[in-house]
């Protein structure tokens, strides 16, 4: 009996572990390059009524245009423009915000301590879509209305994070060696505490940013977030969702957040199990 024949896909290379990174790091690069240069590519502008309206895709315009006749490609690789750099700012500033917090909670404890992580419970109460749907609703729509409203989603998420790291690094010996040679409660906190506690929170911010682009478009989906006429993927989303026989309105945008989302979970994962020694 002749055995058939193993299907052997192609690595280039890269370990089954490292291939998934490999791809993460190319879609992300695609997009931060796609976010800083789109405006100098031949595209139609976004804008601009440059077809007949709700045209399927063609070798003219590869994903259509919309009900206003404008090019679904351009507009999809232009939303890279608002959707990555909210991403960056939400994430970052949540990152810092709570990992201070967080740092100084379980550091000091006390009162300090107390009141932080009341604060993060109470925010942590509410589901995150919920809560960033009612602070952007109170704040008006706007991108950068929802952009404050995700970073006060997501920075409890990181204070509680950086404060279990804190806690369980201030006990270690040279910690300890330190505030015994004298070193300030500050000095101890920046110098001997915070550089060992930051690898849980640069894999977290790296999964979150697929999470935040995704929220973005939910807010924006639902009105919150971008206003038209701004290439928004969310927004152009809520725009195609609206005729079902115009798929490839969605379509693009759509695919856009999925590439995203994935490419930046198999870095994060890639991270994790490059940084995490209790990973396997």
């Amino acid at each position: 009996m002749i055995a058939s024949p193993r299907l052997r896909i192609p690595t280039f290379g890269l370990s089954g572990g490292t291939l998934p990174v490999a791809l993460g790091l190319l879609v992300i690069a695609f997009w931060v390059i796609a976010a800083a240069t789109v405006q100098f590519w031949p595209l139609d502008p976004p804008l601009d009524m440059v077809a007949r309206r709700l045209q399927p895709p063609s070798a003219e315009h590869w994903l259509g245009t919309d009900a206003l006749g404008r090019d679904v490609l351009s507009r999809t690789l232009h939303g890279a423009r608002f959707s990555i750099p909210i991403a960056v700012l939400v994430v970052v500033a949540a990152a810092l915000i709570g990992s201070l917090l967080g740092a100084l909670s379980g550091f000091f404890g006390g009162i300090l301590g107390a009141a932080v992580m009341r604060l993060v419970d109470v925010t942590l109460a509410f589901p995150p879509i919920l809560l960033a749907m009612a602070v952007a609703a109170s704040l008006g729509p706007g991108l950068e209305n929802a952009a404050i409203a995700m970073v006060v989603v997501w920075w409890p998420l990181y204070a509680r994070l950086m404060r279990a790291q804190v806690l369980e690094v201030r006990e270690r010996e040279h910690v300890e060696a330190a505030v015994a040679a004298g070193a300030g409660p500050f000095r101890t906190l920046f110098v001997h505490v915070l550089p060992l506690c930051w690898t849980p929170v640069m894999v977290n911010a790296t999964m979150d940013f697929g999470q935040v682009v995704l929220l973005a478009a939910s807010l924006s989906f639902i009105g919150l977030g971008a206003t038209p006429p701004t290439p928004e993927w969310g927004a152009m989303i809520s725009d195609g969702a609206r005729s079902f026989y115009h798929w490839w309105i969605a379509f693009g945008p759509g695919l856009a957040i999925f590439v995203v989302v994935l490419g930046f979970n198999f870095v994060g994962d890639g991270l994790r199990d490059l940084l995490d020694p209790r990973t396997d």
